[in-house]
């Protein structure tokens, strides 16, 4: 599958963007592990929170899906999972492998977790070291990438974790392990870092402790099922907001989008630049903050981004990357090599992008400089990465002529009916079949 985008006029209007994929897979996760019915609403019904829920069914939790958006789940308790009948394939997700790490390494059972080419070759000795630590036994291979084997019946003990760099995958891995530890989970980290994992846990009774910096966690406490309902993901989001940027003359509202202080590090990067961009109807939901977007169309400006948001924008930046590209000016971006160990290198995807747009761009390795120009028409590759089809995307709708992005059927394991969503605001972006 490929995009073939054109050059769009951008009009006013009202949308909607899929449910938070962090979310997502947290609800499936916890709610699992909970005691009682949780139900799911605003459920993000993408590849990757799909592979989340095949995995929990496999390990003996009983989910039913009323609708494409909701969930429900009955719970077994902390201890009552089952051993799976087949290894656990997580086709392209690496927040459930990391996650679904931590959660296994305290069952009574051993079990296999895989995933596709690319998820395979993704680093998971960052969560294995820590885990390794607290008394898992996980094997991988050689380089430490996928396939995940991990020996049930082991004794996890409590420790402290300075992690190395920001992680909220790791974090949240090493927590849904404490659950099973014995004494004080605690973790510090270098940089903020979404936190949607605590909030969960204490919606569903579980106490932690965040005090400056550290986040602790007691082993043994029992969650509560309850009703989590999924605001729209900023991540998702972010193509809108960043095609209204770039239009002549628009205004546009997202509604319903969560904006965990965690997670805005885009909208704070995008405004810093000259974004006319404003949070309505602020509001509080099961724990996380909610608000509508308006954004109107705006004259970016070239910039140092700030290396202290990185983590809070960690998936934005093939967004960001696009909005410097078209700023007046240079951005610079560092403290980013992040970024290289995504689903895919996302630093050497983009700057190959928007070279091959006809920007001018100094790749660095944790980072790239980048001199704002206009796009030209292009074939682009993505790399089967999702947020890299869609960011190239938006810059094919301001570009001189019409672009093409080769492999992008990706995108469905985070913004399904990502077209058809962006056509509401005028955008030219349509899906075809390769031959």
């Amino acid at each position: 599958m490929h995009f073939q985008v054109n050059p769009s006029k951008i009009y006013d209007a009202s949308v909607t963007v899929p449910g938070d994929k962090s979310i997502s897979h947290r609800a499936l996760m916890l709610g699992s592990i909970a005691t009682g019915q949780t139900a799911i609403k605003g459920f993000l019904a993408g590849k990757d929170c799909l592979a989340t829920m095949s995995a929990m069914q496999l390990l003996g939790v009983e989910i039913d899906m009323p609708s494409s958006t909701e969930i429900l789940i009955q719970g077994c308790g902390l201890n009552s999972l089952q051993k799976p009948g087949s290894d656990l394939n997580l086709e392209n997700s690496g927040t459930a492998m990391r996650l679904l790490a931590g959660l296994l390494s305290g069952q009574r059972f051993s079990s296999v977790l895989r995933g596709d080419e690319s998820l395979s070759g993704r680093p998971m000795g960052r969560i294995i070291a820590p885990l390794t630590l607290m008394g898992a036994v996980i094997g991988s291979d050689p380089d430490g990438t996928p396939p995940l084997h991990i020996s049930g019946g082991m004794e996890l003990n409590a420790i402290h974790y300075d992690l190395p760099m920001a992680s909220a995958q790791v974090k949240s891995a090493l927590l849904l392990a404490g659950l099973y530890a014995d004494g004080v989970t605690s973790i510090t980290e270098p940089a903020v870092t979404r936190d949607h994992t605590e909030r969960m846990l204490g919606t569903m009774g579980v106490t932690v402790v965040n005090s400056e910096g550290k986040i602790s966690l007691e082993g043994g406490q029992q969650l509560d099922g309850c009703n989590v309902n999924v605001p729209a993901d900023l991540s998702s989001a972010s193509f809108v907001i960043l095609a209204v940027l770039l239009a002549e003359k628009a205004d546009v509202m997202i509604t319903n989008v969560g904006v965990n202080p965690t997670r805005t590090g885009v909208i704070e990067i995008l405004q810093g630049m000259g974004g006319d961009i404003t949070l309505e109807n602020k509001q509080l939901s099961g724990g996380e903050p909610i608000a509508d977007i308006r954004v109107r169309s705006s004259q970016l400006s070239g910039c140092n981004i700030d290396p202290a948001l990185v983590s809070l924008a960690i998936d934005e930046f093939p967004v960001l990357f696009v909005a410097a590209a078209a700023a007046s000016g240079e951005t610079i971006f560092s403290g980013i090599a992040e970024l290289r160990v995504k689903e895919s290198d996302r630093i050497s995807a983009m700057s190959e992008g928007l070279r091959n747009l006809g920007i001018r761009i100094d790749e660095q390795p944790d980072g790239a400089i980048i001199q704002g120009g206009q796009f030209t028409s292009g074939t682009l590759q993505s790399y089967g990465d999702h947020r890299i089809a869609m960011s190239l995307a938006i810059a094919g709708t301001v570009a001189s002529d019409s672009v093409t992005v080769k492999d992008v059927a990706a995108v469905d394991t985070s913004f399904p009916d990502f077209c058809q969503c962006m056509a509401k605001i005028g955008a030219d972006i349509n899906l075809i079949k390769s031959t």
